[in-house]
This record gives structure tokens, C-alpha cells and sequence, in this order.
């Protein structure tokens, strides 16, 4: 019996669900990695990005050869943009992980569209609309809802707060990543400037290690190794290959949406693999995030 091939649009839809799996799962693969030893946030984002970095070389050489050459200018926008990307949010995020459940980490980073927005109404003259409006007061609901439920099952009172604090600066650092990764972009093109970008992520990462850090920190148990491997893989080399397809088969549009359901994925994960609690208000908060999120794509 022969097997039908998938249509262009069955493929997009099915590498945007294989990408919100991967980037759903890099809060299960922290939250595992605390489990299994002692290790700090830094040493494990160092070690994710020593994994990412020749994974992303070997697939993205040709593009690092290609295309224009930079000006002292295009080198400082990706200067900041890789810090405050790949890297700054990622730090806030593996640091907030340690306080809250996975949950709740991806509902407050989910929040991120918003404060894109936010930060174009201040900064790039955008204009606000009564959509937005509703979108942004869904989402912050959405939110106060899942970190209520948290902060009830949390045995410290002040531990959710810190995390929720980390995790919603890091949705703030990716937030300026994406508002402004729109210049380096349309010179660079995605995959070249993704590249780049990641690699200043690196370097930031590295040295932020060797500053705080000693070099026998890199010394972990095989599961801390395991684990980072995993994520640099499957939820952050591979996801953004999946999202590229995907958003190339069907558009940015019905990928992002497809996204959405990253946070219901951690969510049924952290429960599944983690033991995290599972509430209908978590459930609640996590769907008015969802739809004001969903408010916001329909108006771009």
C-alpha cells in the first residue's frame, strides 16, 4: 500500500507542532537538570550553548559566508540583540526556573507578543487600538490566574515571586530581541542573522561563565550533560529549523498560532514528567493568556 505525501501545508503544520513541541520542552529539560544535581543557571546555560554552537555552524556555514558585509553599526545592533535575545533571556529564564514550575515559567514568557507590542507603542511609534487593549488585559489575567494557583502550592511565599520576577524580565529581554531584530533581518536575511546573533549569545554566555565561575564547574554529572545536549537538539537547534519550514509552507501567521499551544504542551509535560500540580485555574489562566495572544496576531 503506498503512502500519500503530505501536501505543502500538511508538512508546515506539522513542523510548527514539532516546533512548539521543542521549544515547549526546554522548561522540562531545566527543571530536570535542578533535579538531578546541584548545578547553577549559568553553568547550565553555558553548557547548552557550547552544545547549540557547532550544531548551528555545521547546518549554517553557507550562510555565514554569504550576503553583505557588516558595518561597525550592523555589528552593534547584533551585539545587542544577541545579549538581549539568545542570551539575556535565557539567563533571567534559567535562573526564574528555579523558583517556579515549568507551568507558569512558559505562561509568563508566552506573554512576550504583548510586550513587543508595548515596547512599539513607547518607542516605535506604533498606535495602540481597543484590541490591544483587550488582548493585553486577557493575557496579565491569564497570568495573575496561573500565578495565584502557584503561589498557593509553593511552600516559600517569597519563591514565586522572585521567579515570576526573572521569568517576566527574560519575557521583557526577548520582547526587545524581537522588536528590534526586524532592521538586522531584512539586511541579513533570518538564517544569517539567526546565526549570528546566537553566536554573540555565546560568547556573552561564556564569559559571563569564566567572570562568575570556575572552569571545574564545567566538571557536571553525565545526566546535567544529558540534559543540556537535549536541549541545545530538540528545543533549540531543531525548533527553530522546524519554525523556519513551517512559516515558509504556511506563513508566520498560522505557525504562531500553531505555537500557542506551547504553553498547554508544558504545562501537560511538567505534570506528566515533573509532578508539578495540575489545576483548572492554571488551565484557566493558561486559555486567557492564549486568547489574548491570539487577539494580538489577529490585529498584526
Amino acid at each position: 500500500m503506498t503512502r500519500t505525501p503530505l501536501t505543502p501545508r500538511q508538512l508546515g503544520m506539522l513542523l510548527a507542532v514539532l516546533a512548539a513541541f521543542g521549544f515547549s520542552f526546554k522548561a522540562i529539560f531545566v527543571k530536570l537538570a535542578y533535579l538531578s544535581a546541584p548545578v547553577d543557571a549559568i553553568t547550565l546555560l553555558s553548557l547548552r550553548m557550547l552544545f547549540s554552537l557547532p550544531l548551528f555552524l555545521l547546518s549554517g556555514y553557507a550562510y555565514l559566508r554569504s550576503g553583505p558585509a557588516l558595518t561597525l553599526k550592523d555589528w552593534a545592533l547584533l551585539v545587542f540583540l544577541g545579549l538581549t535575545g539568545y542570551y539575556g533571556a535565557s539567563i533571567l529564564d534559567f535562573a526564574g526556573l528555579q523558583y517556579i514550575s515549568a507551568g507558569l515559567e512558559r505562561v509568563i514568557l508566552f506573554t512576550y507578543p504583548t510586550i513587543t507590542i508595548l515596547i512599539g507603542l513607547l518607542f516605535l511609534d506604533k498606535k495602540a487600538s481597543s484590541q490591544l487593549i483587550a488582548a493585553l488585559v486577557l493575557c496579565y489575567a491569564g497570568v495573575s490566574l496561573v500565578f495565584v494557583s502557584d503561589h498557593q502550592l509553593a511552600g516559600d511565599s517569597a519563591a514565586p515571586w522572585l521567579g515570576a520576577a526573572l521569568v517576566f524580565a527574560s519575557a521583557v529581554s526577548y520582547a526587545c530581541y524581537t522588536a528590534f531584530a526586524e532592521v538586522s533581518i531584512g539586511k541579513l536575511g533570518a538564517a544569517r542573522f539567526s546565526i549570528l546573533a546566537l553566536i554573540v549569545s555565546i560568547l556573552a554566555a561564556q564569559l559571563h561563565f569564566l567572570v562568575t565561575n570556575p572552569i571545574s564547574d564545567l566538571i557536571q554529572p553525565l545526566p546535567i550533560y544529558a540534559y543540556c545536549a537535549a536541549m541545545a537538539l530538540f528545543s533549540t537547534v531543531l525548533p527553530i529549523f522546524f519554525q523556519s519550514g513551517a512559516i515558509q509552507r504556511i506563513g508566520a501567521g498560522p505557525t504562531v498560532l500553531v505555537g500557542m499551544l506551547g504553553p498547554v504542551m508544558t504545562i501537560f509535560f511538567s505534570w506528566l514528567l515533573l509532578a508539578e500540580p495540575l489545576t483548572w485555574v492554571q488551565l484557566a489562566g493558561t486559555a486567557l493568556v492564549i486568547a489574548g495572544i491570539y487577539l494580538i496576531r489577529r490585529q498584526s
